[in-house]
């Protein structure tokens, strides 16, 4: 398909098809570009809208959010996953506020250098934030462009990903550029989708190679499968008389950085060899049923143990890293998904 024909049949689509009324479109400022293209990172439109809302709400401009604290971020992001983004949004914001005079940039580069943006995002920024022409590259584009131009290969591979932004380059309009870039977005999202795509409906389908050569469930080439592997923890789910709950900040690099967490112990053992150093009586343990956490790279399976009726004497001083929260005033705690569920249960059990 000659590319005038591919970009009109494309923009075409998008004013019948295309999704016009998403919160970050109205209105359509880079702030709020930016703030939904790193939610959309691993994370489906219909989940970041809530988290869109809410967010804005709170921080309704850079400035807010870059003279907020990290935790009220987190908090804002838990159940989101992923939150390195939410802590690279921070960190960004607080550059911005401080080096481009709290404005993002419309330069890619400038765009690109800041944390949490690569090459894809800064593109969706420039063109739907600042309606200049930059082409994207994301996981919806990716699928529409490789099954379109039969691209073999997995895309994450260099060689592969090369030929894909060639192709997205050569592709994307002068004009209408942000309307052509949510419109290939949406065009992933709805109709190209990974499974059972509806290429019925596909502006493309006449000059797909993948739907010409009976090959859509084969391209994009899938990722080489590795086995996961499982790591395994118990949490210790202190609670005090007057229901309040202990709970330790993360580290702040690795899994669930920064978040409010139980205190974790690789194996019951030393669970319960801490719960006597500390005056618990061991034999109080509540032992509930074992749960799984699944991460991009790895399932954790967490086995939560309770203990009730913590006495005064037998609260661990709390520090920075380690406070007693009243259970019904944990709502607003930067928590990770599976803390948070737990955190429910124990309102319903105590």
């Amino acid at each position: 398909m000659p590319i005038p024909s591919f970009q009109r049949a494309v923009l075409d689509w998008f004013g019948r098809c295309g999704r016009h009324d998403l919160p970050w479109q109205h209105p359509r400022t880079p702030y709020c570009v930016w703030i939904s293209e790193v939610m959309l990172q691993q994370t489906q439109v219909a989940t970041v809208v809530g988290y869109f809302e809410r967010f804005t709400r709170r921080f309704p401009d850079l400035h807010a959010l870059a003279e907020a604290e990290i935790d009220e971020v987190l908090a804002l992001w838990s159940g989101l996953g992923y939150y390195s983004r939410a802590r690279n949004l921070h960190r960004a914001a607080r550059i911005v506020a401080e080096s481009h005079a709290g404005e993002l940039p419309a330069d890619l580069a400038a765009l690109a250098a800041l944390p949490g943006i690569g090459r894809s995002t800064a593109g969706a920024i420039l063109s739907l934030g600042f309606d200049r022409r930059a082409a994207i590259l994301d996981g919806n584009v990716r699928r529409v462009l490789a099954r379109h131009g039969g691209i073999e290969g997995w895309p994450g591979d260099s060689k592969v990903e090369k030929e894909l932004w060639r192709l997205s380059e050569t592709l994307t309009p002068e004009q209408q550029t942000a309307d052509y870039n949510q419109a290939m977005m949406d065009l992933g999202a709805t109709v190209c989708v990974r499974r059972s795509p509806g290429c019925n409906a596909c502006p493309l389908a006449g000059t797909c190679i993948a739907r010409l050569q009976n090959r859509v469930g084969e391209l994009p080439t899938p990722r080489r499968a590795k086995p996961i592997p499982i790591r395994s923890t118990f949490m210790l789910l202190q609670v005090d008389p007057e229901r309040g709950i202990r709970l330790e900040k993360r580290p702040p690099t690795g899994i669930w950085a920064g978040l409010w967490s139980f205190p974790e112990f690789d194996e019951i053992g030393r669970l319960t060899a801490w719960c006597e150093l500390h005056g618990v009586n061991a034999q109080r343990l509540e032992r509930l049923e074992t749960r799984r956490h699944t991460f991009s790279h790895f399932h954790l399976d967490y086995t939560p143990v309770v203990v009730r009726g913590i006495a005064p004497q037998n609260r661990i001083e709390e520090s920075a890293q380690s406070l007693w929260h009243a259970l019904d005033r944990t709502a607003n705690l930067g928590v990770p998904t599976p803390v948070r569920k737990l955190l429910d249960e124990l309102e319903q059990l105590t």
